[in-house]
């Protein structure tokens, strides 16, 4: 399978949470935690269109300032999603600078923020163009089911945990992986190119077996644009495999909701990355301070069937012999232990 999902854990397992999950075809991204992004290149930055946040500690926010720093002057939207009292967090971090000259830039970027409670979403805007000023504040009351996020290819869907504080867990999920079939393309002498996508869009859309799609190629290639019905293509050029499923769970304690949560999130993940501070020896401080053990990382991984588990956030504690950690977590993602 050719994965539309590519992720990058940008600071290793001993530093800042940060996932950056970049789509093959749309030339853009999204970033679980916000962590110090200076790694990141600007290049980057610029394809993130949503931001998922866990919760506010420094190490999982801090790199919010150079995200908005890269992206000021943008013509762009930027959207974040996070726990309770988000949105009041978002508006303190804008209100500490200074925007009287923002009026001088010629595209407008826009912060839209959703903070996520038990029972409603919130919503609130920061244009910069209002000197990031908040606006079309919007509350729906509903009760929280897991959507975050929804478009025609996937979703990103969440469980709120305990770190003494309400802390975010996602998935990233294809709804199905269509691969264009190759030998199809060439039994109809038809190019590659863009139109595909539109194929593809179509098909996640669920359009009628007569819906009319456009296939179109380079001038130079010769190709004469032409119509074809999306039943045709579909049975001709399309193969449909399950789609991939990327989860991220980090800073909670163990406890029988927060297992049952986890578990049912990360269900079939193909790729799980989970934190794995402490070694299970050191359970009780792992307790104390609301994080999961390696071990009890590798048997939630286990228990949620998935294809692969990256252990990460890892405590400095153990960085004389960084090994030990994920060996404990994979023992136990194994069964071994």
């Amino acid at each position: 399978m050719n994965p539309l999902f590519h992720p990058q854990l940008v600071n290793g397992p001993w530093g800042d949470p940060v996932l950056y999950i970049e789509f093959k075809f749309d030339r853009r991204a999204i970033l679980f935690d916000l962590g110090d992004v200076r790694l990141l290149p600007s290049r980057k930055l610029l394809k993130v269109t949503h931001v998922f946040i866990s919760h506010t500690h420094l190490d999982h926010f801090i790199g919010f300032d150079h995200l908005l720093r890269v992206c000021l002057g943008r013509e762009k939207t930027l959207f974040f999603y996070g726990p309770p009292r988000f949105i009041d967090q978002v508006e303190s971090k804008l209100r500490a600078y200074t925007w009287n000259l923002v009026e001088n830039y010629p595209n407008n970027l826009l912060l839209i923020a959703y903070e996520i409670r038990p029972d409603r979403v919130l919503e609130a805007h920061f244009p910069m163009g209002k000197a990031f000023r908040k606006t079309c504040f919007r509350e729906t009351i509903k009760p929280f089911e897991g959507r975050l996020h929804e478009e025609e290819a996937f979703q990103v869907r969440s469980v709120m945990l305990d770190h003494k504080i309400p802390s975010l867990a996602f998935s990233l999920e294809e709804r199905c992986h269509l691969n264009i079939l190759k030998t199809g393309l060439e039994e109809m002498n038809l190019p590659k190119g863009l139109w595909l996508k539109g194929l593809k869009e179509a098909i996640w859309r669920g359009e009628r077996d007569d819906f009319p799609v456009r296939v179109w190629g380079k001038e130079r290639e010769g190709f004469q644009e032409s119509t074809f019905t999306l039943g045709d293509l579909k049975k001709k050029l399309i193969k449909t495999t399950p789609g991939q499923k990327i989860g991220y769970v980090v800073d909670t304690v163990l406890n029988e909701k927060t297992e049952k949560d986890m578990v049912a999130l990360a269900r079939g993940s193909d790729l799980l990355f989970i934190e794995a501070p402490f070694l299970d020896n050191d359970r009780k401080r792992a307790r104390d301070k609301c994080h999961l053990t390696a071990a009890q990382a590798g048997r939630l991984a286990r228990q949620a069937g998935a294809k692969r588990m990256i252990p990460i956030h890892f405590s400095p504690k153990y960085s004389r012999n960084p090994e030990i950690i994920e060996q404990e977590a994979r023992e136990a993602f194994l069964g071994c232990s």
